[in-house]
């Protein structure tokens, strides 16, 4: 069983990951400003828990085959970031309706859970988390593993809703059009500058 020391550094790895502005961040805080809490409850769940299953699979094995693949790093790193900056363009672009709800829809449950594995900020977590924290060897670094993910699933779902209730809080004082645009605006300007680190590092 790990020590103390040991869940007190996870604890703080996976708080400081998680809180500090990024792709998820952005989003949630911008789906919550445009539709509310309610409907972006599956979006906030579908982080939570798939951020934490994500980072199990690149610990028992993922994360070894992209280090014996660096190209295909790489890849995943540039589509990742198309995508990112596709969502940005359809953030900048909403159009709200009556009563200043955007149209569409916010994501569901599984494009959530499945947005983390092109999110480069979610690989960097996973790739440095596994090589910093679970360093054991056979059960024990399963146990190492297993205890980082379910850290991650704790600490993440409050943070993520904190960062939703920042964009309802948010929308109270979006009381027109052209200020709910400017606030979209500049959740995809944040979009795009939590790439920066991850591809020019």
């Amino acid at each position: 069983m790990e020590g103390a020391g040991w869940l007190l550094a996870v604890t703080g790895f996976a708080f400081a990951m998680a809180a500090t502005p990024g792709p998820n961040n952005a989003m949630v805080t911008a789906s919550g400003a445009n539709w509310g809490f309610r409907r972006t409850l599956p979006h906030i769940l579908g982080i939570s828990l798939g951020f934490p299953f994500m980072f199990l699979a690149v610990a028992l094995g993922a994360g070894e085959a992209l280090r014996m693949l660096p190209w295909l790093t790489g890849i995943l790193r540039w589509v990742g970031a198309a995508y990112l900056l596709w969502l940005a363009w359809r953030i900048a672009t909403a159009v709200p309706t009556a009563g200043n709800e955007a149209r569409g829809r916010p994501f569901s449950f599984m494009q959530a859970a499945l947005f983390q594995w092109v999110n480069p900020k979610a690989w960097m977590i996973a790739l440095g988390g596994v090589a910093a924290y679970a360093t054991g060897d056979g059960t024990a670094f399963l146990v190492q593993a297993t205890l980082l993910a379910a850290v991650f699933t704790a600490v993440t779902l409050p943070v993520v809703a904190f960062w939703t209730l920042a964009g309802v809080g948010a929308s109270r004082f979006l009381r027109s059009e052209a200020a709910l645009r400017r606030f979209n605006l500049a959740m995809a300007l944040l979009l795009v500058l939590s790439l920066v680190p991850v591809l020019w590092p």
